[in-house]
């Protein structure tokens, strides 16, 4: 088993007996998503914790989109639910990257593959990607790369 996933169990039973209702709700949701993973598949499988940590970053970001959603519906209680949620969860995340720290990734994965135009962007992508590795969302590092390559 992984130890992050470990430790989300542990920060859940620690929650529990601190009756703080909104990491309980969050961590049961987290491991919930979790056990349905390894589930999934014609196969039973254990989670690694690169694998756990893919999860949880599809998590904080479906509630960050789910916190804005409900501002511009009108519903701050929610949204703040939302964003108390994604805040929990970016606790077990890396630390993310910087502009600054990206920017240097993609610098450096763009001189080794040698891309000039954005029709090179695959390639880049499949050489950052892996040297981030969940420390910056996806639309980050693609909006970066598009940014090198076309100027």
């Amino acid at each position: 088993m992984s130890e992050l996933k470990d430790r989300l169990k542990n920060d859940l039973t620690t929650a529990i007996k601190a009756r703080d209702k909104v990491r309980t709700g969050t961590l049961r949701m987290v491991l919930a998503a979790i056990s349905t993973e390894e589930a999934a598949g014609s196969a039973q499988r254990a989670l690694g914790d690169d694998e756990v940590v893919k999860l949880l970053t599809r998590e904080a970001k479906k509630r960050r989109e789910a916190a804005e959603a409900f501002d511009k519906g009108g519903r701050p209680e929610q949204a703040e639910a939302e964003r108390a949620e994604s805040e929990i969860i970016s606790d077990y995340l890396p630390e993310q990257l910087t502009d600054e720290e990206l920017s240097a990734l993609v610098a450096a994965a763009v001189e080794e593959t040698g891309a000039q135009t954005p029709r090179d962007m695959g390639k880049v992508m499949k050489v950052v990607n892996p040297k981030i590795a969940g420390r910056a969302e996806g639309s980050r590092v693609a909006a970066e790369v598009k940014r090198r390559l076309a100027g």
